[in-house]
């Protein structure tokens, strides 16, 4: 709850007119200060007394990323109503905004220019794999079968390109993505910038050590990852602790199979999951078994499941509204 003295705090520390730029910039995207500093002709450590000034106030969330730093408009603590109410206030016709605006267009522009290159360089190895594995448009189908209506919260484990945040965009009210990989975060933020994301977010971080407070999300993916992973059962633990009650925890990965290739040209540590397997960590986590979905290619198959967190003792009902497969309960192979 924002007290008096925060809202004395976040509007005197937004009273300048390049923190007020800064508060509309980075309510479009994450910006570092190298960024910042193309956009608005300052330099750079003047532009860092601002982010601190913001960021102390809570109006901006600092993301660190390796050696980088990311700043986006504050989207958890009590400052966060109040951070999007002061850019609301921001004239759009104003010259001086508008200008930012047209430089924003030419960095995200630039991002997008070395997401594709990024694309070019590995397209062979990446279009070699989902040639073995039923079409991604089939998948993306059952996954909205199985994901809830309307989400506050999504949390996408191992985003990658971001695709599965895009996917579900519609359905959330925020979408925040993790990965380890600085080159896939670039991918993704190109992405969700091209697609007008604004309400989806990514960050580096450790699926298994995660920067969120627990029982924060209300859905949790993990697409094709856990066969990355030396300890699967560990990643699922920590997707469920995400969970809010009635939240859904959702697995997209391959079934068992003898393509050794892809351990060996893909450094895939797992050679699939059975169904057993994948539901006694889901139920050693805490959760539920709900549906599994198996979608067969050639010659992998690709398995969908779901599993979810109990409600709340005091709920009447689910937090969350089911999803047509979910209210079934339905199995299917």
């Amino acid at each position: 709850m924002r007290t008096l003295d925060d809202t004395m705090s976040g509007m005197r520390a937004a009273a300048e007119p390049t923190r007020l730029r800064i508060l509309a910039l980075c309510a479009d995207g994450d910006l570092t200060v190298s960024e910042l500093v193309r956009i608005l002709g300052q330099s750079q450590p003047r532009i860092s007394r601002h982010l601190k000034v913001l960021t102390a106030a809570g109006l901006l969330a600092r993301v660190p990323e390796g050696s980088w730093v990311f700043h986006r408009l504050a989207q958890d603590g009590p400052q966060t109503d109040l951070a999007a109410r002061l850019v609301d206030l921001a004239p759009l016709n104003d010259e001086v905004l508008a200008r930012d605006r047209q430089r924003l267009v030419q960095i995200k522009r630039e991002r997008a220019e070395e997401a594709a290159r990024y694309f070019r360089d590995n397209a062979r190895q990446w279009d070699r794999l989902r040639s073995l594995h039923v079409d991604d448009a089939v998948v993306e189908k059952a996954i909205l079968d199985l994901a809830p209506e309307h989400m506050e919260r999504h949390l996408d484990l191992g985003t990658g390109t971001g695709r599965i945040l895009e996917l579900l965009a519609g359905r959330t009210d925020l979408g925040q993505g993790v990965d380890l990989s600085r080159e896939m975060l670039a991918v993704a933020r190109a992405n969700l910038d091209s697609a007008g994301l604004s309400h989806c977010q990514v960050r580096q971080a450790d699926i298994t050590q995660l920067p969120f407070p627990a029982e924060s999300f209300d859905l949790v993916t993990l697409h094709q990852v856990l066969h990355y992973l030396d300890d699967p059962a560990r990643a699922i633990e920590a997707a469920a602790a995400m969970l809010r009650p009635g939240g859904t925890l959702l697995i997209v990965d391959f079934a068992p199979h003898e393509e050794e290739s892809l351990r060996r040209d893909h450094r895939h540590r797992r050679l699939g999951f059975s169904d057993t397997e994948a539901e006694a960590w889901c139920r050693a986590a805490g959760l539920t078994p709900r549906a599994i979905r198996h979608l067969s290619g050639e010659p992998l198959t690709v398995t969908l499941w779901s599993a979810v967190r109990a409600p709340a003792a005091t709920d009447a009902a689910p937090v969350l509204a089911k999803s047509a497969a979910g209210r079934a309960l339905e199995r299917t192979a």
